[in-house]
């Protein structure tokens, strides 16, 4: 097949499964279902590596697949773009979705929505296709959208549960904040090139960097720069930056699968891909790679800092993907895209892993969630345990595991930038390899470590028994017995991850970042070129394991490891003790610095108010008290009026017409 048919059948196995399972799947059953799924994203996955090696070799393409609508000179157009950037994307989607797929047998085995689920799961992954595979700003805005909608459906999932319904309306609601800037964006493009297609806005951005629009108090402000900050803009509420983050811890209402699927991998890595895409935009304009850089160093060290003080085995992972997606960000502030996009892929193995490894725990306790009534669960279950630790050192970063080479090339590339607000991020990525290892292996000792605090049947988030919409897994062994190892199916994914989060680090960090792996799909300005700098240096892996054993970031993430160790393991008393002298602090953290407080006051109390006094004063007093009862007052008046000259006495109507008279004459003697 050639690169056109490939990419239309790698798009559309997903969706043509889903369609199917969720139009039929209750009649053709179950394994029929998640077959059927499977086999679609399958495909996809394996399609996926044909085209990433065809890529490889040198092919690419970009092509228009056919015209959606043209009016004038403007064609907007369904097609793909499918280079280096892409052809990682997709083999990095179609792998997590695939794990995520069959793991999703043995975790939603009783739940009454299992059909409904996988067919949301598979147009979850035709989504993300669409938005990694464009060649365009339209086909992108509906990747965009639709990955935000299918969320919607998925964190909703249990629908008969307030704070699910909570949750994804306020998913819902935060993207549509950073949408709001991203159509801006995307309208500001189709302004200035009279083009929504990739290659033609590219070649034309060069033209626009002295180009202003008009701002505040007659400003002129940069084209460019207003156009990339509302692209980005986008990307921050798809990849949950600071402050449109506050949707993506209250997301874990969803199963633990979609967890895993929109937060590893796909749905908030759009945002990244998405600026490593316009980088050509973005190289033009230095102020908005400044405030790049600087939203992602505050979203990287805030988040990780709320991930130490949650109780919730997937809010502690959850905070996580918060501060490594602040990471990737800070990577594109400084120009080093690659980087970002190395980690993206990193991350995304071992994100998944631990979102996985964390369901496995929710699926042996009974759907206990809260770490405070786990530990000890090591020689129950070996397996999850195994691949939980290497999910904790690769998140970690400790070499030989993927984490550490993407996490070291962005600290140094920080290191070497001279982007303002360069120093804050490089101090807020390197304090954050601290708390990052010490809130991950915090998670690793609580769960599997320490005496055993289990039992007492269902906790905590997940346990909803009786609903028929619980956290509901595979559980068969009773609420009496003992934890057991997950069924294959959820362990078989858990290993599979594991292998690249091991292996994935030092097999592609040459060809990423220092090779042309990436080629004309990433445009750098030789100002910028932080990832060249480093290039220099670069003597080989043994050598670039060496110099990280040797430099602070590793140090500290042990000091992290060991700090965990010591509070959770040695000394369980230190952690309250802190609590207690934290005071303030604590309950800062604790309450997530406030910003979901401040929210629900003043943005939906404050529009709760608005609405409140708009309808007292513009409905009821304006509306229906002038307008409405108003008009009726007038005409009740002058129907009294009437009735007394019209009251069939002669004498009445003669001095009505005798006062007629005398007025319209005094009006035609007044002119």
């Amino acid at each position: 097949m050639d690169m056109k048919t490939l990419s239309l059948v790698v798009a559309l196995a997903p969706l043509a499964a889903s369609v199917v399972v969720g139009l039929f799947g209750p009649r053709i059953g179950r394994p029929a279902s998640h077959w059927l799924c499977i086999l679609g994203v399958g495909a996809s996955f394996l399609l996926s590596l044909i085209v990433w090696r065809d890529v490889q070799s040198g092919q690419t393409f970009n092509g228009d697949v056919y015209t959606w609508l043209a009016s004038g000179d403007l064609r907007l157009a369904i097609g793909f773009l499918v280079d280096p950037l892409t052809a990682t994307m997709m083999v990095v989607v179609t792998f997590v979705s695939l794990m995520v797929h069959v793991y999703t047998i043995g975790y939603m085995e009783e739940d009454p929505g299992y059909t409904r689920f996988f067919s949301y799961i598979s147009l979850f992954t035709f989504s993300m296709l669409m938005l990694v595979m464009s060649n365009n700003f339209v086909q992108l805005f509906f990747g965009w959208e639709a990955v935000g909608l299918v969320s919607y459906l998925l964190i909703g999932f249990w629908y008969t549960r307030p704070t699910a319904i909570y949750a994804n309306l306020k998913a819902f609601l935060a993207n549509r904040v950073g949408d709001f800037g991203f159509v801006l964006g995307i309208g500001l493009v189709l302004a200035a090139t009279g083009s929504l297609d990739y290659a033609a806005v590219f070649a034309k951005a060069p033209a626009l960097v002295n180009e202003t629009v008009g701002g505040w108090a007659g400003a002129a402000w940069s084209l460019l720069t207003v156009t990339c900050i509302c692209l980005f803009v986008g990307a921050m509420g798809k990849s949950a930056q600071v402050p449109l983050h506050v949707w993506l811890p209250d997301s874990m209402e969803g199963p633990t699968p979609i967890s895993a699927l929109i937060h590893a991998a796909t749905m908030v890595t759009a945002g990244i891909f998405m600026v490593a895409r316009m980088s050509p935009l973005f190289e033009l304009s230095e102020t908005a790679l400044s405030f790049v850089t600087v939203i992602g160093a505050t979203t990287a060290l805030s988040m990780a800092f709320l991930g130490i003080v949650q109780n919730d085995i997937k809010r502690v992972v959850a905070y996580s993907t918060l501060s490594q997606l602040g990471y990737m960000t800070v990577a594109l502030g400084v120009s080093a895209y690659s980087a970002a996009i190395f980690h993206l892929m990193t991350h995304a193995f071992f994100k998944a892993l631990l979102f996985l490894g964390a369901g496995s725990v929710i699926i042996a306790l009974h759907h206990e969630q809260d770490l405070r009534r786990m530990g000890g669960l090591r020689r129950y279950m070996p397996i999850t345990w195994i691949t939980a630790v290497v999910g904790s050192l690769a998140l970690a970063g400790v070499p030989p595991f993927a984490g550490f080479f993407s996490k070291d090339a962005i600290i140094e590339a920080v290191h070497l930038s001279k982007i303002p607000g360069h120093g804050y991020a490089y101090f807020a990525v390197m304090a954050g390899v601290f708390i990052t290892a010490f809130y991950s292996f915090r998670m690793l000792f609580l769960a599997f470590h320490g005496a055993e605090r289990f039992g007492g049947g269902a906790h905590g988030d997940g346990a909803h028994a009786g609903t028929g919409h619980g956290d509901h897994g595979h559980d068969d062994h009773g609420h009496g017995g003992p934890p057991r190892e997950s069924p294959w199916v959820v362990t078989v994914p858990l290993v599979l991850l594991a292998i690249p989060s091991v292996v994935a680090g030092w097999m592609f960090i040459e060809p990423m970042l220092f090779g042309d792996y990436f080629g004309k799909s990433i445009v750098v300005r030789p100002e910028h070129a932080v990832l060249w700098e480093l290039k220099n240096e670069w003597h080989g892996i043994g050598a670039f394991v060496t110099h990280g054993v040797l430099s602070l970031p590793f140090w500290l993430a042990i000091a992290g490891i060991v700090a965990a160790w010591y509070c959770y393991l040695v000394n369980p008393g230190v952690p309250e003790a802190l609590k207690r002298m934290a005071g303030p602090v604590y309950t800062l953290l604790d309450n997530k610095y406030y910003v979901d407080k401040f929210n629900d006051w003043f943005f939906a109390g404050g529009s709760r108010r608005l609405g409140g006094t708009l309808s007292d004063i513009g409905d009821r007093t304006l509306i229906d008290g002038v307008m409405v009862n108003g008009s009726a007052r007038v005409v009740g008046f002058a129907s009294a009026l009437m009735r007394h000259i019209q009251s069939g006495y002669v004498y009445h109507y003669a001095f009505t017409m005798i006062v007629g008279v005398f007025a319209l004459l005094t009006w035609w003697v007044g002119r």
